[in-house]
């Protein structure tokens, strides 16, 4: 069954795109069967993937809104892992979901029929708190946290884990940290590396060891309509999210391995 992971920071710009389409290029190079789920109405990790937004009829707006099968949805990408594609209809969607009661839980019962053809399945947030990136993390088993290495990301990321305790009371007991990334990152900037001792000192072993570097390879890449690993495997972009699909990998195993040594509940009899 598919982890469920959302890459999400309600601050714009820190690479929740960029990681949610390499990262699930890098899985699908392990090789892992990944689908990406686009749920920005600004549909970025749907052109980053190599489709055009503009000619893609029914998306995942369709599905939230119960007019679609989840399944007849799915686009399989050049870079062998699939896609929900999302584009600006997604905006009406969420405006039509407030008044329904079970709007938080769209998107986990749309995802529940696909699980098991899966291993991993991520999740591309908007950059806001919005009622889809609540979706998101009530689907979610465990939230990546991009964020560049600046002052007030401090800021918003606790806010963000706020966030997370209150779904983990009241929609999703089960959400954890999965990962704290630091983006665009620039060894030589003082204020960047003691935000980043400060993460460390904060998130301990939750603060992923890889650090992506700002890289012109990087920013290339979603204009030719595929990821880093695709575009230029051999940069220091594509080292990077390299990495970060083995530490995302290392930890599922250390919990599959967890759960195996878990004792099992005995038996009782009548």
């Amino acid at each position: 069954m598919a982890r469920i992971i959302a890459v999400a920071n309600q601050k714009g710009g820190v690479g929740k795109t960029t990681t949610a389409v390499n990262l699930a290029a890098a899985l699908a190079r392990t090789p892992k069967r990944v689908l990406l789920v686009d749920l920005d109405p600004q549909g970025n990790a749907t052109m980053g993937s190599g489709l055009d937004k503009r000619e893609i009829d029914t998306t995942i707006c369709d599905v939230l809104l119960g007019e679609a099968d989840v399944a007849s949805i799915v686009k399989r990408t050049a870079e062998d892992f699939d896609l929900l594609p999302a584009n600006i209809e997604l905006t009406a969607a969420e405006i039509t979901l407030m008044g329904e009661s079970d709007r938080e839980q769209r998107l986990k019962r749309a995802l529940a029929p696909l699980r098991e053809n899966y291993d991993f399945i991520l999740i591309d947030c908007p950059p806001a708190l919005s009622l889809l990136t609540l979706n998101a993390l009530t689907a979610a088993d465990s939230i990546v946290v991009p964020m560049q290495c600046e002052y007030y990301a401090l800021e918003g990321i606790s806010a963000l884990i706020d966030t997370i305790e209150a779904l983990k009371a009241n929609l999703n007991p089960k959400l954890e940290v999965e990962g704290v990334l630091r983006t665009m990152f620039d060894v030589r900037n003082n204020l960047a590396n003691a935000v980043s001792a400060e993460l460390i000192n904060h998130f301990g072993d939750r603060v992923f060891r890889t650090i992506v570097p700002r890289n012109v390879r990087l920013a290339e890449a979603p204009s030719h309509g595929q990821s880093i690993v695709g575009y230029d495997r051999a940069s220091r972009g594509g080292i990077a999210y390299m990495g970060l699909a083995g530490e995302v990998l290392r930890r599922q195993r250390e919990r599959d391995q967890a759960r195996a040594r878990a004792p099992q509940p005995k038996e009782t009899t009548a």
